[in-house]
């Protein structure tokens, strides 16, 4: 395919948010998309194939109007941009922008930062259970704590209940020193730092003391109905099926609950089926809930964090292909074997 050049324009005072520093965000877009990029003043030329130079104009052009909404524009901005018009979806970036769950201590904001996430945040304002599934660093929990304190602080909610399986790599918490609560702690403390950067450890401590939030251990769930809560069941693949059965059962009038979990790091003993495996499968149809996957590409920290997570689901998806070809191949065999005997027995 030929070359071409397009031009277009970058207003000025746009082009280091645009470019990035020392122009870190034009080369990407030059190394991922095979265009050169030459800026003269406001105008800049895009030179590559035909498709590609299109391309990058799109990536472009959606970051020069991102820019001039006022948004900062970050690395990983610029890395999903580029992912989004490989697909044509690249008015998916400015949606994204818009959607603002609410601010951190700090006053920045919260937003969801991908389609997939943009979905499972949109899931929980419209559904009473989402499942919220995927990967380490795909937002799963801090999303959801978002909404949860959100919804909190908007009285939509009387209370706050987070809660995890407290025991994990087969960890016993009976053989850990000191008391109940500095056992379980290492296990809730992820719950408790989303807790303090979105709204303050002070905020936290007070509402803690008046039992409106309360973060502690799924065992602590039995026994109870909770009305008019919002509801985080973290690391729900580390729960076994009767544990996920009793929680799923505990909700109450004007609760809203979401059940985070990523399926390829359980630590559960060898052979305990996942609760959380068997209730997606279970309640997947009921009206009122939603499951919602999230996967590589929902993945915000570090690109390399990005390329792990889908090597990962690459092996996984291997590995299933390899079993599921296995258990079939066996099968056949054992038919055989019994028409053989069949066979010979009416002989």
């Amino acid at each position: 395919m030929g070359l071409t050049e397009l031009t277009m324009e970058i207003p000025a005072g746009h082009e280091s948010n645009v470019f990035g520093q020392l122009d870190r965000y034009a080369k990407k877009i030059e190394r991922s998309l095979h265009v050169t990029l030459v800026a003269r003043g406001e105008q800049l030329k895009i030179m590559g194939e035909a498709a590609a130079a299109e391309r990058a104009k799109t990536v472009l052009t959606q970051l020069t109007k991102l820019s001039q909404t006022g948004a900062a524009i970050e690395e990983q901005k610029v890395d999903y941009a580029i992912s989004l018009v490989m697909e044509e979806g690249e008015d998916a970036l400015l949606e994204l922008e818009k959607d603002l769950i609410c601010h951190t201590l700090q006053g920045k904001p919260i937003k969801p930062k991908t389609k997939g996430q943009k979905d499972y945040v949109d899931a929980i304002r419209k559904n009473m259970i989402v499942f919220g599934l995927g990967p380490a660093g795909t937002g799963k929990t801090y999303l959801a704590m978002a909404m949860a304190i959100t919804a909190f602080q908007r009285n939509e909610v009387s209370r706050i209940i987070l809660t995890r399986p407290a025991i994990e790599a087969g960890e016993k918490l009976g053989f850990l020193p000191g008391d109940l609560q500095s056992k379980i702690d290492p296990y809730l403390r992820p719950l408790y730092d989303a807790l303090y950067q979105i709204m303050g450890a002070e905020s936290f401590l007070k509402n803690s003391e008046k039992g409106l939030i309360e973060v502690a251990p799924l065992a602590y769930m039995r026994g109870r109905t909770l009305d008019n809560a919002f509801i985080i069941l973290d690391e729900a693949q580390n729960t076994t099926p009767a544990q996920m059965k009793m929680f799923l059962t505990r909700i109450g009038f004007g609760s809203k609950v979401v059940v985070t979990g990523d399926a390829t790091q359980k630590d559960l003993p060898a052979g305990q089926i996942s609760g959380l495996d068997v209730a997606s499968r279970v309640v997947a149809d009921l009206e009122g809930i939603r499951i919602c996957q999230l996967t590589s590409r929902d993945v915000v920290r570090h690109p390399l964090v990005q390329k792990i997570v889908k090597a990962y689901e690459e092996y996984e998806e291997k590995k299933a292909r390899k079993t599921r070809g296995f258990r079939a191949g066996r099968e056949k065999k054992q038919d055989t074997s019994y028409k053989k005997k069949e066979t010979k027995r009416r002989t």
